[in-house]
């Protein structure tokens, strides 16, 4: 969200899918201590939203000799965010919510049945949780209350 949108000034870790993740953890490590990161400021756990039909790009994301960055096309960060869906009523920020947003009036999308229909295109119904659509017509209803 924040490379590859510019949806905000920082984040507090990157989210990652890298192999081979052993290596990549232990140079992480070294990183950490380099540079006084906090103990998971890599970390994979995106990996347990990948769809079979992910999709990427290189987008405007910099690019290395030995390190090749892609990010989700914004349909697919958008049913990834879906289907994690978290809330933290007491940090806003931290959850998935003002991200699903931005990426809803980035993607310019109308209704919660055209996100959803996103949403579906990554996932099957079954495995997408009832707060995500809850989540999303929240996001719509306060969309259609803005001036």
């Amino acid at each position: 969200m924040v490379l590859g949108f510019k949806a905000r000034p920082s984040t507090k870790d990157i989210d990652a899918i890298f192999a081979p993740a052993g290596l990549i953890r232990e140079l992480a490590a070294i990183v950490q201590q380099e540079q006084n990161l906090p103990e998971n400021w890599i970390n994979d756990s995106a990996k347990g939203f990948i769809s079979a039909q992910h999709e990427t790009v290189v987008g405007d994301l910099p690019q290395f000799e030995n390190l090749r960055l892609t990010m989700p096309t914004p349909a697919y960060l958008l049913a990834m965010k879906c289907i994690a869906s978290r809330i933290f009523a007491n940090d806003p920020d931290r959850g998935d919510v003002a991200d699903i947003r931005f990426l809803i009036e980035h993607m310019h999308l109308r209704s919660s049945d055209e996100a959803l229909s996103i949403v579906r295109r990554y996932y099957p119904p079954e495995q997408i949780p009832v707060r995500a659509q809850f989540v999303i017509e929240d996001i719509f209803a306060q969309l259609r209350e803005k001036p």
